[in-house]
C-alpha cells in the first residue's frame, strides 16, 4: 500500500496536517502579539509577561476557531454551533492553561539558559508551550468540539 493510499483511507493524517498548518499561523500570531507587547513594553517575564501571554494566546485561539471549523475539520453543517463553539472554548481554556503554565514555569522559574537574552528565553518557553497545548488541542477538537458522529 502506498502513503497515498494510506492517506486516502485515513483523513485523520489529511486533518493533521491541515492543524499543523493551522497551528503555525496561530503559532505566527501568538508569537507576533507577544513580541509586540514585549517591545513595546520592553517586559520579558514576570506577571506582565504571563498577562501578554494570555492576550497573544486568546489571539491565536479566535484565529483557531474559524480555521479549525472552517477548513481543518470541514464542519460547516453543525446543528448547534453554539454548543460546538462551547466544547472548543473549554478544550482551548485547558489549552491556554497549558500553554501559560508551561511557558510562565519555563520562563520564570528555569530563567534562561545557555547565555540566551531574557527576550529570547520567553520565546523559548512560548515555544515548549505551543508544542505542548498542540496536542492537547488536536485530541481535544478532533475527538469532542469538532467529531463528526457517522
Amino acid at each position: 500500500m502506498s502513503i497515498k493510499q494510506i492517506i486516502k483511507n485515513n483523513p485523520t493524517y489529511i486533518q493533521l496536517a491541515k492543524f499543523v498548518v493551522v497551528g503555525v499561523i496561530n503559532t505566527i500570531v501568538d508569537f507576533g502579539v507577544l513580541n509586540i507587547l514585549i517591545f513595546a513594553t520592553q517586559i520579558s517575564s514576570g506577571a506582565y509577561f504571563s498577562v501578554f501571554k494570555g492576550i497573544s494566546f486568546t489571539a491565536a485561539v479566535i484565529n483557531s476557531y474559524v480555521w479549525n471549523r472552517f477548513w481543518t475539520f470541514k464542519d460547516t453543517q453543525e446543528k448547534n454551533p453554539a454548543a460546538q463553539f462551547g466544547k472548543f472554548i473549554l478544550i482551548s481554556l485547558v489549552g491556554f492553561g497549558i500553554n501559560i503554565g508551561i511557558a510562565s514555569l519555563v520562563v520564570n522559574l528555569i530563567r534562561p539558559q545557555f547565555g540566551m537574552s531574557a527576550q529570547l528565553w520567553a520565546n523559548v518557553g512560548a515555544i515548549c508551550a505551543t508544542a505542548i497545548a498542540w496536542v492537547w488541542n488536536f485530541t481535544g477538537y478532533k475527538l469532542w468540539a469538532f467529531r463528526k458522529d457517522d
